[in-house]
């Protein structure tokens, strides 16, 4: 599954003079973004430099500084750039499916297979390497205004509504299916004793019985057989 950030899908056009103000351009600081994503991705934060994001990125040092003030800023963006494009994706996923066994199954599928691709394991080693430098953005990357939590949540809440779903705390249960979807796969990857991602067919083996053992425990059905 291939994300795209949520700002790279659609640009506004210039202003009826033909051209953006400085430091306004969405193209412009999209193509930065991929520079400075593709730098961070192979040499980490503290070995980038600003010179590198250049060369990468195809800008000059001015337009550069023009869009980010200094490597901190432009981390941050790239990381709340693609965070915003996962989470923007997974809501998608959940919206489109009104079946709920359907819908746990796409988004715990999404999930794991995003949490465990090399990129993104290489990206969050890279934000708890700077966490005691930059704590709000570690903060930021694995919570935000709108996260993975927020998201089930909401989808919950819809299927209690329907009356396919009983459940007291809502909250609890969110994290409770986000840890049985995810198994053992993300620890394993990020402290590297996985190598590899895990196969479809292992992950489908895991998200078919987190959603088993889910249900056992909220489904509304359960009451009808006790």
């Amino acid at each position: 599954m291939t994300l795209k950030p949520e700002n790279a899908a659609v640009f506004s056009p210039p202003p009826a003079g033909g051209r953006f103000a400085a430091g306004e351009d969405p193209a412009k600081r999209q193509q930065i973004l991929d520079g400075a994503k593709r730098v961070f991705m192979k040499m980490g934060f503290d070995a980038a430099s600003m010179n590198d994001v250049t060369r990468e990125a195809g800008v000059s040092k001015g337009t550069l500084y023009v869009y980010f003030t200094n490597k901190e800023e432009l981390f941050s963006a790239m990381v709340d750039t693609e965070r915003a494009a996962f989470v923007a994706a997974v809501r998608t996923a959940l919206a489109e499916h009104d079946d709920l066994e359907s819908g746990l199954y796409e988004f715990g599928i999404s999930f794991v297979t995003h949490m465990t691709d090399e990129k993104v394991i290489t990206a969050m080693r890279t934000v708890l390497g700077v966490r005691d430098r930059m704590p709000e953005l570690c903060q930021r990357f694995f919570k935000g205004p709108v996260n993975l939590r927020t998201i089930m949540r909401d989808f919950l809440e819809r299927h209690i509504a329907a009356g396919t779903l009983e459940i007291d705390d809502i909250d609890l249960a969110a994290g409770q299916f986000l840890d049985l979807a995810s198994g053992s796969f993300f620890k394993l990857r990020l402290f590297g004793s996985m190598e590899e991602p895990p196969s479809r067919e292992e992950i489908d083996r895991v998200i078919r019985g987190a959603i088993k053992v889910f249900m056992a425990a909220y489904g509304a059905r359960r009451h009808d057989t006790a």
